[in-house]
């Protein structure tokens, strides 16, 4: 696919690693000057390098953006630094794990705060610089996890996604008419480092064969179609989510896809 983000200008939160740092790249390679947002220093400064070590354009923006300022602060630096501020990508987020009775106040409030409120925080930031150039993308990246399927132990994870969800069809709907479009990507098992240290390579394996498609997919896998989302090409596409998990939401049961080999391989 190609798609010229050439003067285009993308703000990519989480972007030090994983997920974010496979988008930034991409961008960056597809002709985007990309500010790579993240807490870490370390992890920040090594994808800014990575990308001009490959002819792109970055700059890193230490930021915490479960912090409504700190977003704010974020956007007009970008801003400053580049003139204007096409393409808002959030993808920065916390995981946890804790039953409902167990889980604490503080985990909540920054799981919701950094999944859910700060999409919110993003869009209302990068708003005024898109209308002005009457453009403007804002993506993010949300999970089967919570609008799809549900995972004993991760509530507060499925209700930030869940409500992301939500917040993407009802900007989408105030904004349409500006040429602003708001959308998102659904990702399944994407395999990061993240992903790596949850489990050993046994369970990573059986994890793995649950999957329609045989294997956990790469962060490649999720920046290709939010690139296309940002692109000119997607300028009618606004207000959805796009699932990409290997089809793994779509088993009614892993018996049921396990009898189904037996028989069909035998």
């Amino acid at each position: 696919m190609f798609v010229d983000l050439k003067n285009k200008v993308a703000i990519v939160t989480g972007s030090g690693q994983g997920i974010g740092q496979g988008i930034a790249k991409v961008f960056a390679a597809n002709g985007a000057s990309v500010i790579i947002a993240t807490r870490s220093k370390e992890n920040g400064s090594a994808t800014v390098n990575e990308i001009k070590e490959r002819g792109g354009e970055a700059k890193l923006i230490q930021c915490d953006v479960g912090k409504s300022e700190n977003i704010t602060e974020l956007v007009q630096e970008t801003a400053d630094l580049y003139g204007r501020i096409d393409i808002g990508i959030h993808n920065a987020a916390v995981f946890g794990q804790s039953t409902i009775e167990q889980l604490s106040d503080h985990a909540l409030e920054e799981t919701l705060s950094v999944n859910m409120k700060a999409a919110f925080w993003l869009t209302k930031s990068c708003i005024p610089f898109f209308r002005k150039q009457g453009m403007g993308r804002m993506i993010f990246t949300s999970s089967v996890t919570g609008p799809k399927v549900a995972m004993p132990g991760t509530a507060h994870y499925a209700m930030s996604k869940g409500g992301m969800n939500a917040f993407i069809k009802t900007a989408a709907l105030e904004y349409a008419k500006e040429n602003i479009t708001i959308n998102g990507i659904e990702p399944g098992y994407i395999m990061t480092s993240a992903m790596s240290e949850l489990a050993g390579p046994a369970e990573l394996k059986k994890m793995a064969n649950c999957i329609p498609t045989g294997d956990f997919g790469v962060p490649d896998d999720i920046a290709y179609p939010m690139l296309f989302l940002a692109s000119d090409k997607a300028s009618y596409i606004t207000g959805q989510t796009i699932v990409v998990d290997g089809g793994s939401t779509l088993p009614e049961s892993q018996i049921v896809m396990d009898q189904f080999y037996n028989i069909t391989h035998d």
